[in-house]
């Protein structure tokens, strides 16, 4: 007990304190939910058995089950699209404010600031706003589309299966696209202006500057959005709560949503739990990619 004290008053064991008290919170919160899912969804789950960690063993029949299901195709492929349209629209508006408020004129902090409004709202109250906006009868889109001779009659984005799933994506852009661009902007903030102000000397165009000097200086930044780009919208459900449910008929079904759907309206938990575990790989991969993207700037 003497050593213990000890230890805490010459700062050894305070030190040890404040980084185990975080692991214990993290393991307790996070980890053993997370061996808790992967567990589940080697066994066989129904309402009777929740309560239970002693369940049938049934070994990888959940997964081939799931795969086995007509619609866990089309799902994958919904959820490959709104994955990618959302991080390249995110990533070339949230690029181009970026190179905009780049230019540093007057009020350009102020309205950079108005842009976080999206990204500080919760997901649920962006989605009911989009509910409105997408709205086919009375919609603002349609009207502004209506007004500028793009379409003649009303688009129903959350009923017709060909638009509702980029209803969501329209919204998920709008939604992560501030968040890109304050990254992007402090990127690009990193960026010696010596570099352009020489490749200017040398007569490099605009274009040039950009893909000689910008993009490469800018890799290890750009890899870190699109690993946060892709964790992030995986995780995405409220949009799909607030706008389509994932209908009509699954087309605008992902995986995030259908996990939850299966758990708690069709209470398969195991099958939930399946569709878990493959986002958690994806997410771990994106991890990885995040972790050796930043890696060379924590170093340096």
């Amino acid at each position: 007990m003497k050593k213990i004290l000890s230890s805490v008053k010459d700062g050894t064991g305070f030190d040890i304190g404040l980084v185990l008290l975080p692991l214990v919170f993290l393991f307790v919160m996070s980890g053993l939910p997370l061996v808790y899912n992967v567990v589940m969804s080697f066994q066989e789950v129904d309402m009777f058995s929740l309560g239970s960690f002693a369940r049938p063993f049934v070994g990888f029949k959940n997964y081939v089950d799931l795969f086995a299901q007509p619609e866990t195709r089309p799902i994958l492929f919904n959820t490959a699209l709104f994955v990618s349209a959302s991080i390249a629209g995110q990533f070339v508006i949230g690029f181009g404010l970026a190179l905009f408020f780049w230019m540093n004129f007057p009020g350009a902090s102020w309205l950079r600031g108005l842009f976080l409004v999206s990204w500080v709202m919760p997901g649920l109250v962006v989605g009911a706003i989009w509910n409105w906006i997408l709205s086919g009868d009375f919609g603002v889109l349609n009207f502004f589309l209506r007004e500028l001779g793009i379409i003649d009659g009303n688009i129903f984005w959350r009923s017709d299966p060909h638009y509702s799933l980029w209803a969501v994506v329209i919204a998920n852009i709008w939604l992560g696209t501030s968040f890109n661009m304050i990254l992007l902007s402090v990127g690009l903030s990193g960026i010696p202006k010596d570099l352009y102000e020489a490749a200017e000397l040398d007569g490099a165009t605009m274009l040039q500057r950009f893909f000689t000097i910008t993009l490469p200086m800018m890799r290890s930044t750009i890899g870190a959005i699109v690993a946060l780009g892709l964790i992030f919208t995986l995780q995405q459900f409220d949009l799909f709560a607030g706008i389509t449910s994932g209908g009509p008929n699954n087309s605008s079904n992902v995986t995030q949503y259908w996990a939850w759907d299966l758990s708690f309206r069709q209470y398969d938990f195991a099958k939930g739990a399946t569709i878990s575990v493959l986002m958690i790989i994806f997410v771990m991969i994106a991890s990885v990619v995040y972790v050796r993207s930043t890696r060379h700037e924590v170093r340096g």
